[in-house]
């Protein structure tokens, strides 16, 4: 039986609808991360990691060549892609995990789409000497073998998922299948800014860093804040993260960029904010793409990262506040701006950071040249260098 449980809403969205075996579980977590959150010597040791492990802090980047060649706005790019590992997923990798330990497990699971969540999951379970079981949509796998390579190197079992369209939406649900039959002694690292209570609030706290270097690092650079923050959006864990510090801050706009795939018009889309509808999914109440029987429609993106049917609860919540703009980028268009920012900068940006480039690249011109764009660049795309290769021997 699901029960909702009222703790964890952003207005109307989030919560936790989940069976009662799994909210003793996410009890048990509350519990654990409500007591270290504020720990000092849970937060020694995570900055430590992000510190020496990671390699953190992140350049916040002004990109001159691009800002010239467009014409307008100053561009800076939040450097995620130099993080250990090369994204942002292992600030929330390394919070969870050193979480697990104080809470005595052995055995920690994961889901993953690019792979890059996966990867790190595998990284930090390998340095801290713990079991890990990967799940991933099997087309996935095959469009990220470099990311499963690297997994398996670093002692995961990589789960290949075979059900449904094969991507990250049947990788959550077989990896919180795994996580109720092994709920005793395994810990389930989620990735992304979704789920039930308290995973949405978890992954913003561990991802917050972003945005706390970033408003530090603009007023250092420009001694003042940025006009614009935009990230891309998937379940939207590197855009929170992004947006965190800068919400209260009403003069900077936030804008999230989904996936719009082959584009809106045709069912080849991952356009949750765009075209979604209120429900429940993966035990959150949020916006996601459903057919009118009530089951998740299939969705697709040239980003194994950003096809996911829903969105974060606190998205929802700052899409309908009109805090947060959300809009949609197609393949094209990031591949586009991909190879852009490859050529005018000599830096690979993942395809999903590349939605949000795509975005930067319509706006920066339109507006004047004192204006401040920074864009988060979540990912490097060496991962995606052979999807690239073959998106454009198809065209």
């Amino acid at each position: 039986m699901t029960i909702e449980n009222k703790k964890g809403y952003f207005g109307e969205f989030g919560g936790s609808y989940v069976p009662e075996v799994v909210q003793k579980a996410l009890d048990e977590l509350e519990e654990a991360y409500n007591k270290y959150k504020d720990d000092k010597e849970f937060l020694k040791e995570y900055h430590h990691y992000l510190k020496d492990y990671s390699g953190r802090e992140t350049p916040l980047y002004f990109a001159e060549s691009l800002t010239n060649y467009l014409g307008g706005a100053k561009i800076y790019l939040k450097r995620e892609d130099l993080n250990h590992l090369g994204a942002h997923k292992l600030n929330n990798v390394i919070g969870q995990i050193l979480l697990a330990k104080r809470m005595g497990k052995k055995k920690v699971i994961a889901e993953t789409g690019a792979g890059q969540h996966g990867v790190a999951t595998a990284a930090a379970a390998a340095k801290f000497g713990m079991q890990c079981d990967i799940y991933m949509g099997a087309l996935d796998v095959e469009r990220q073998r470099l990311n499963v390579f690297r997994m398996e190197m670093l002692g995961a079992t990589v789960h290949a998922v075979e059900e449904g369209e094969r991507t990250l939406k049947e990788a959550v649900d077989a990896a919180f299948e795994a996580w109720i039959n092994n709920i005793d002694d395994t810990f389930y690292v989620l990735g992304s800014a979704v789920g039930p209570h308290p995973y949405p609030s978890m992954v913003k706290d561990f991802q917050r860093v972003i945005s706390q270097e970033a408003r530090r690092q603009i007023l250092e650079k420009e001694n003042r804040l940025p006009d614009m923050v935009i990230a891309c959006v998937g379940g939207g864990s590197n855009a929170i993260g992004a947006f965190a510090e800068f919400i209260p801050d009403k003069e900077v706009k936030l804008v999230g960029v989904e996936a719009a795939g082959k584009g809106l018009n045709t069912d080849r889309h991952a356009a949750t904010l765009t075209l979604g509808t209120v429900g429940v999914l993966d035990g959150m109440k949020t916006y996601a793409l459903f057919n009118e029987d009530g089951t998740v429609k299939p969705v697709y993106s040239i980003s194994p990262g950003l096809d996911y049917p829903g969105i974060g609860p606190e998205h929802a919540f700052l899409r309908d506040n009109k805090r947060a703009e959300y809009v949609p980028a197609t393949d094209d268009e990031a591949v586009n701006a991909l190879l852009l920012l490859t050529k005018k900068e000599g830096i690979i940006p993942a395809i999903e950071s590349s939605h949000a480039l795509a975005e930067v690249i319509k706006r920066a011109p339109k507006l004047d040249k004192d204006k401040i764009i920074i864009v988060n660049i979540s990912g490097r795309g060496d991962k995606d260098v052979a999807a690239i290769a073959k998106h454009l021997k198809n065209k």
